[in-house]
């Protein structure tokens, strides 16, 4: 359920700090605006996803020092589903690609796993939650961080693009980091304009894996991106990323 206080969210300190003073105002005059909006939707009875308390999860488990490798995705997912706890629940865990444990691995992700497993060997995991990746600093970041339940791009134009245009900006803007890009598809695409000092970074584009229209064979699948992500941080003498953490992944409480 959406609050007042919820109006008042900001992006973690951390992002806002690698901001300038201006840049700072802007994207919390953006994200105040849309936390406005959210809030009136909720109060006419709009169910919004995720939970406001997950709505910049992957900012809170990847600040910019830690972020080594960003996946961009879409939105949010829009419906809901039953956890390992067999509670009632939002897809939308605020990561993109991303479903709590127990609920159903959607078709991308799992077109995804079958790369991985293919890419490295690593057993396909048994759930859908990529908590595990992010806590090693793989900024999941969706294109959207809201969505109305059963109304997919229904928050596409409220300005969350423009927040994660600014996102995108700083963290590849700082001179210091070697950090890969995964853009998976034509939307996500779209954001390689924002990605500052390309020299030094890598970025990864291929199809969607999503199945639909066939997009995952069309240089998806055998694309390698998990072994292509660990060889450039290696040669940059970054740390690596442990794919199988994911199968190592206790429950959270």
């Amino acid at each position: 359920m959406i609050t007042p206080s919820d109006a008042l969210l900001k992006i973690p300190n951390p992002w806002r700090d690698l901001l300038t003073q201006e840049r700072r105002n802007h994207v919390d005059q953006i994200v105040t605006r849309i936390n406005a909006e959210l809030l009136q939707q909720a109060e006419k009875g709009e169910r919004i996803y995720p939970w406001a308390c997950e709505r910049f999860k992957a900012l809170e488990l990847s600040n910019p020092s830690m972020t080594r490798a960003v996946v961009i995705g879409q939105d949010p997912y829009h419906n809901l589903c039953i956890d390992d706890k067999g509670l009632e629940r939002p897809q939308a865990m605020g990561l993109s690609f991303s479903v709590p444990r127990g609920a159903k691995v959607p078709p991308s992700l799992k077109n995804i796993f079958k790369e991985l497993r293919d890419d490295t060997g690593v057993e396909i995991p048994s759930h859908g939650d990529l908590t595990a990746w992010a806590d090693q600093g793989l900024l999941l970041l969706n294109s959207y961080l809201s969505v109305a339940h059963g109304k997919p791009g229904s928050h596409s134009s409220l300005g969350w693009h423009d927040v994660v245009k600014i996102i995108l900006e700083a963290v590849s803007g700082q001179r210091d980091k070697n950090i890969v890009f995964v853009l998976w598809g034509k939307h996500a695409q779209q954001y390689e304009e924002n990605i500052l000092l390309p020299e030094n970074h890598l970025i990864i584009k291929t199809s969607h894996p999503s199945p639909i229209g066939g997009a995952c064979n069309k240089g998806f699948f055998g694309s390698r991106p998990f072994s292509a992500i660990n060889q450039f941080l290696e040669k940059n003498g970054e740390l690596t990323f442990n794919w199988n953490a994911i199968n190592n992944q206790g429950a959270r409480p």
